[in-house]
């Protein structure tokens, strides 16, 4: 195979999507969630993964909480990875790391990027559907019911555990 043929195998191949977020809880449990102001419902502090610079999943998480939030923490250990499809775009791999429990200090700290985002409210397990899309509560349900166990990490399609 030539290199003109590799670059037009790989240029016809599928596109998926890959979006980072990052899950922080208080000293009661409660789930940091953040108002975008650019669509309906509310959201995890996280975004798309940059491929252009090879970013992984990991770094995406870190700098979209920086970003969004205005808190540099290194990602804990990935809690979920989630296959989400949805119509009118191409499929999504959705990592979710663990962020910790934050304390008063770094609640005070957040800094909100109101290019993005309006507000930011910690929501308790039982009113997550109330903010959030369905299959994001349902990813982030997943979630937390690894860090309750202790358990490795959950595999996702569409929200719902993969049983294989």
């Amino acid at each position: 195979m030539t290199t003109t043929d590799y670059a037009a195998y790989i240029a016809g191949l599928p596109r998926v999507l890959a979006a980072a977020a990052t899950v922080f809880r208080d000293a009661r449990g409660r789930v940091l969630l953040v108002e975008p102001n650019y669509r309906e419902g509310w959201a995890l502090p996280g975004g798309t993964v940059e491929s252009d610079g090879g970013e992984s999943p990991r770094q995406a998480a870190r700098r979209e909480t920086s970003e969004e939030i205005g808190l540099d923490l290194p990602p804990g250990r990935l809690l979920a990875v989630d296959w989400a499809r949805g119509p009118g775009r191409p499929p999504i791999a959705a990592y979710l790391y663990d962020g910790g429990v934050l304390g008063e200090r770094e609640l005070k700290e957040i800094r909100l990027q109101e290019e993005e985002l309006l507000s930011w409210e910690l929501v308790e397990r039982d009113d997550l559907d109330r903010h959030l899309p369905a299959g994001l509560a349902l990813r982030l349900r997943a979630a937390l019911d690894v860090l309750d166990s202790g358990g490795g990490p959950a595999e996702l399609e569409d929200g719902r555990p993969v049983t294989g």
